[in-house]
């Protein structure tokens, strides 16, 4: 027999962003990425940061 699958609702959830910049390295010529998982209104914060 197949076997019934039940959804539950998640409440209370909170909205995040992945903020993702690519940073030039010092040593030479190539690029790297910087991730953090930040709430939306400290998203530009973070970006402007690093």
């Amino acid at each position: 027999m197949a076997k019934k699958s039940v959804a539950t609702l998640q409440t209370g959830s909170k909205k995040l962003t992945k903020a993702i910049k690519m940073v030039k390295k010092r040593d030479n010529t190539s690029y790297s990425f910087v991730e953090a998982i930040v709430p939306p209104d400290l998203a530009e914060q973070w970006l402007s940061k690093h």
